[in-house]
């Protein structure tokens, strides 16, 4: 077959195949369009999600009657001031846009410049222009694309529900209103409720505004502002507490100079900046916002510019970790409990019997103790407590009751964790703050402060060592202490020295000094298991961190652990000198804080 020179309607239709995938990638290329042409106010208005009309309304500057004629041919733009590929400063670039669009769908346009003496309009069908006319609009431009794909309608089989592809467009709009929050949005269709988002004020707070507008208010309320900037490259936005987080890392967003793109780097950075805040399964919630020279990153490495190359990926992917683990550690203490009320919401209204409930009268009512006999006794629940919640109270005697004691000093009523008054079910401490009340997770809270550490311990001059008397011999498959020794090197550096003990045994012999008399076979089982999640990629220095993770859950204050009253308080006033206290290094909360005003209206006092 000779070789020949493809019609430009077939030209523009491939294209198409590449730039517009799907009704939202139509959207995303009208609305950057839009945007760079320094519209302060965007309307996007989408009927059969997308496939049979998209209307596209800006009060940008609008174009000429001869930048019209050519805004619709093959790799025309305006958004090069040469062709220089390496300074790219706009969302749109390549010039295929329109023509790609109009190969497939009915397009008209209608666009006045503050130059004309009225608006001018162009229709483009399946490829063929129609001639330029005179059209009112009072200013900017508007597109509306109909019946997408019906040129080539073998694309159409591809398409999902008209729900689907309305929730594809609703997430580019959402990814442009994020990037732009000083450009106002509205949203509009058949298939959901209107939704608008107005201009924000310039600045971080301006963004954390569009930010909770789209996220929600949960992500308002946990945000953590974040920035790092370094050799021309800065790194700014906001990130969630640890207590907020997504069973998957669709919460992640990443915008280079204003441009929104996905990037496999940042999952790697993110994972590594909340490495010792969150379990495994989860994800944080965060949006960072990348700035530095167009030369340094190339934004014409995919069809649909949704991803970029940094030239320096090393630096930026630093930076991010940078940002996030200053921003985490300064905000250290938040957790689910004293940010979002969830703990509050816990104790919900629940049904009582007519006349109230006698907890004496119950077969289950504890005796009371000689500490609690000078109290009255309740001859109810008080409304606001579940059937659940209720029977978390059903403890007997408490193990440890410090009210017997003089009333604690007021200094450590003003500390931030309180003076510790009671330990319910051996696990849990009960402290008193001067408005409210927190609970402790006294294994948790421990678990966080031994970790921290060992790392600092490892950082400053290694990990001390206890030399074993008699060595641990832990009998374990044959497969497992391969693995073990393999990493001995690794376990060494935190103070776990091991060696083979034949085919299947592994004798310890030294241990560190912070963990004082450990359950050796129990740790490396531990050990073992998660290093069947490790490969080769995982850097050394989160292989360590795992270790140091595991070594310090068994070197921690167990639950069911009877403390004294001193030993409570210690516990309280390390917790508020160790960094990101707020959670465990498995990203459970260590622990609970209750305001009086928030118990007095679980009362009805306020």
């Amino acid at each position: 077959m000779p070789v020949r020179q493809l019609p430009e309607q077939i030209v523009n239709r491939i294209a198409a195949g590449e730039v517009v995938e799907r009704p939202a990638s139509a959207v995303k290329e009208l609305v950057e369009n839009a945007i760079d042409a320094g519209a302060s106010r965007i309307d996007i208005f989408t009927e059969g999600g997308g496939r049979r009309r998209i209307a596209i309304t800006d009060d940008g500057g609008g174009m000429t009657q001869g930048d019209l004629a050519l805004a619709v041919e093959r790799h025309a733009t305006s958004k090069l001031d040469d062709e220089d590929l390496l300074r790219i400063r706009t969302l749109g670039f390549r010039g295929e846009a329109l023509p790609s669009i109009g190969g497939v769908a009915r397009l008209a346009i209608t666009t006045r410049h503050a130059s004309e003496p009225h608006a001018w309009a162009l229709h483009v069908d399946a490829g063929v222009k129609s001639a330029i006319a005179p059209a009112a609009l009072a200013k900017g431009t508007r597109v509306e694309v109909s019946d997408l794909f019906h040129a080539t309608p073998a694309r159409l089989k591809f398409l999902k529900t008209d729900r689907t592809e309305a929730e594809a467009i609703r997430e580019v709009v959402r990814r442009l209103a994020m990037a732009r929050p000083d450009i106002a949005f509205s949203l509009a269709g058949e298939e959901r409720a209107p939704v608008t988002w107005a201009a924000a004020l310039p600045g971080a707070p301006g963004r954390l505004t569009r930010l909770g507008d789209i996220l929600g208010s949960d992500f308002r309320a946990s945000a953590i502002e974040v920035r790092a900037e370094r050799e021309g490259v800065s790194v700014e936005g906001f990130a969630a507490a640890p207590s907020l987080t997504r069973a998957n890392a669709l919460g992640q967003y990443l915008f280079v100079n204003g441009r929104p793109v996905r990037d496999k780097l940042i999952l790697g950075a993110v994972r590594a900046a909340y490495a010792d805040y969150l379990p495994r399964d989860r994800h944080p919630v965060v949006a960072l916002f990348v700035t530095l020279d167009s030369q340094e990153v190339d934004a014409n490495v995919h069809p649909a510019k949704t991803e970029v190359r940094f030239r320096n990926a090393g630096l930026v992917r630093a930076l991010i970790v940078h940002a996030l683990k200053e921003g985490l550690a300064r905000e250290g203490r938040r957790t689910a409990a004293n940010t979002d009320g969830a703990a509050i919401m816990a104790f919900r209204r629940g049904d009582l019997p007519r006349g109230g409930w006698d907890w004496r009268s119950s077969p289950q009512a504890p005796a009371a103790s000689t500490a609690f006999s000078s109290a009255a006794a309740p001859t109810y629940a008080a409304p606001g407590f579940a059937e659940a919640a209720q029977a978390a109270f059903d403890t007997g005697a408490p193990s440890a009751d410090i009210r017997a004691n003089d009333s604690p000093a007021g200094d450590l009523l003003d500390r931030p964790l309180g003076a510790a008054r009671a330990q319910i079910h051996e696990t849990y401490i009960v402290a008193q703050t001067r408005d409210g009340l927190v609970v402790v997770d006294q294994h948790a809270a421990h678990e966080r402060i031994v970790y921290e550490r060992l790392k600092d311990s490892l950082a400053r001059n290694g990990v001390q060592r206890q030399l074993l008397l008699i060595p641990d011999i832990v009998e374990m498959d044959e497969a497992t202490v391969e693995k073990l020794v393999a990493r001995a090197c690794e376990l060494e550096q935190y103070g776990l020295v091991i060696e083979s003990f034949g085919p299947g045994a592994v004798a310890v012999r030294e241990t560190p000094s912070l963990l004082g008399k450990a359950n050796a076979a129990a740790l490396l089982r531990d050990l073992a298991e998660h290093m069947a999640e490790w490969d080769e990629a995982l850097p050394l220095e989160r292989r360590l961190m795992h270790v140091a993770a595991t070594m310090a859950c068994h070197g921690s204050v167990r639950a069911g652990r009877i403390l004294k009253p001193e030993e409570m308080n210690a516990l309280l006033r390390e917790m508020e000198a160790t960094p990101n206290s707020g959670q465990c290094n498995h990203g459970r909360p260590t622990y609970v804080e209750l305001k009086l005003a928030d118990i007095e209206k679980l009362f009805g006092r306020r």
